[in-house]
């Protein structure tokens, strides 16, 4: 029995080299992050985009960007795998966006909002996911540049998660939906 339960050795895990990566195909995917404001959170997408092979994130607003040491704690290299972009204006991110013919989500919750839970993909199309601030979410002048918004199903006491959770939990969806 615990052979079977015995903890793999980094070496054992067969990941991809950082060349390989940047050369395998992606998942038509670009996460946007309007005003994140902690590095560690940043960091943490960076990581989770790499994850579930993400062909960029687009940083945006008062975000910092690579190299950095604190992105770099969380990110453990992946700043250096996922490509990725800096806008001064998320606004003006979505519109780069549209123009290659990307569907822009907005992860957050709005008046029409649908649950992620409920959502269907078409594996052909590109689709960029809009993640906020971890105040103050999504600004709404972005989230009107959106086709629509997507929530987690949450039954406790609290409204949100943690935006790096968050991403977490929204871009598994939609690796399983698109892969």
């Amino acid at each position: 029995m615990s052979e079977i339960r015995r903890k793999l050795d980094i070496t054992e895990l067969n990941r991809k080299t950082i060349d390989e990566f940047k050369e395998s195909h992606k998942n038509k995917i670009i996460v946007v992050l309007d005003n994140v404001r902690s590095q560690h959170n940043i960091g943490s997408v960076f990581r989770t985009c790499d994850a579930f092979l993400v062909e960029a994130i687009y940083l945006c607003g008062i975000c910092s960007t690579p190299p950095n040491k604190e992105i770099h704690k969380s990110a453990l290299g992946a700043e250096d795998t996922v490509n990725w972009k800096y806008f001064e204006k998320t606004e003006d991110a979505i519109a780069d966006l549209l123009s290659h013919n990307y569907i822009p989500f907005a992860i957050e919750q709005t008046e029409r909002s649908i649950s992620l839970d409920e959502l269907a993909t078409e594996k052909h199309k590109p689709y960029a996911l809009v993640f906020g601030n971890e105040v103050h979410g999504i600004s709404q002048s972005v989230i009107d540049l959106c086709h629509l918004s997507l929530e987690i199903p949450q039954f406790g006491t609290k409204h949100s998660f943690n935006i790096s959770v968050c991403a977490g939990i929204v871009l598994w969806e939609f690796y399983k939906q698109l892969s």
